[in-house]
């Protein structure tokens, strides 16, 4: 499900100064995250205009809009006003040109403006309208931050997730989201999952029923979201089944069409499944930092291979 960004929205946000708008073009919504800078526009070129974006306007552009007679330049600007464009923001702190907020006046646009340079400005917009429009989809487990890595505990039903999340949080550990977890695709390398909103802060417990982490534990026991960098596959402890003893098994799991590592994790009574989790996430953390305890050990054992195959 995609959500949608409303204009005062990204106002609050990245805290704009709205030059002019009124509630019904602050109320406009952004289905894009794409950003245009309108400088072939000013020439009257457009053919290729994309209309449905955030129009941004620089140095550049104002500098260049300045040059311009005022009756070609509410002409443009009046061309720019599409029904489907959001608004315009002007960076820099420059000052808006008065065709451009007589055009916005009349076809109902906000223009908004921002200190910060172009460039920076971009960036910033960029990365909210992607994260809040991106497509999401549901995955059932529990998201944790467990020493600042995001942690997804899934498992049958019944097998101690919610369990295992509240024992993570008592010993310092963040949730984020229990029972399902929204993720979305952030780039081609990352996945980022957050509650819903009517789950927000909230756990199951069996037997208990729901409970209120933040209330509970305070603010800092909570997250808002996280990137799912560890999948950690909760299963019930078979007598006959192999097990990966050496931690050499690289299985991958697919999410939000990021491949995320899985480790699988055998219940059974007797084991500390949350002192289990925060090993498997120092260790992961290690591996990302160069140091693999599986490959030391393999190189220590074929050592000793090579030494005792030497004696006669």
């Amino acid at each position: 499900m995609e959500e949608v960004v409303k204009i005062h929205q990204l106002v609050e946000k990245l805290s704009l100064e709205v030059v002019y708008g009124d509630e019904e073009s602050l109320n406009r919504e952004i289905t894009t995250g794409d950003i245009s800078r309108p400088g072939l526009e000013l020439t009257g070129y457009f053919n290729y205009y994309p209309h449905n974006r955030l129009q941004l306007f620089g140095s550049k552009e104002i500098t260049f809009s300045e040059r311009m007679i005022p009756e070609e330049r509410l002409m443009v600007m009046r061309r720019l006003c599409e029904k489907d464009t959001p608004a315009f923001i002007i960076s820099r702190g420059l000052e808006a040109p008065e065709e451009m907020v007589q055009a916005a006046k009349e076809k109902g646009l906000a223009v908004l403006r921002s200190p910060i340079s172009t460039s920076r400005l971009l960036g910033e917009l960029s990365s909210y309208l992607d994260s809040r429009l991106a497509a999401r989809t549901s995955v059932h487990g529990v998201l944790v931050d467990v020493y600042g890595l995001g942690v997804l505990i899934q498992g049958d039903s019944g097998i101690g997730k919610s369990e295992t999340a509240l024992e993570l949080i008592k010993r310092g550990h963040r949730l984020i989201a229990d029972d399902r977890v929204d993720v979305y695709q952030q780039d081609e390398l990352t996945v980022v999952g957050e509650p819903p909103k009517i789950l927000q802060h909230l756990i199951e417990i069996r037997g208990i029923g729901i409970i209120d982490v933040m209330n509970l534990f305070g603010a800092s026991a909570v997250r808002g979201f996280m990137q799912v960098q560890l999948v950690v596959y909760l299963e019930a402890w078979e007598k006959d089944k192999k097990y990966d003893r050496l931690g050499s098994d690289d299985a991958m799991v697919e999410i939000a069409n990021v491949d995320v590592p899985q480790i699988r994790i055998p219940v059974k009574t007797g084991r500390n499944v949350a002192i289990i989790i925060e090993v498997a996430a120092m260790n992961f953390r290690a591996k990302t930092m160069g140091y693999d305890a599986t490959k030391s050990f393999e190189e220590r054992l074929t050592r000793l291979i090579e030494e005792n195959s030497g004696v006669i």
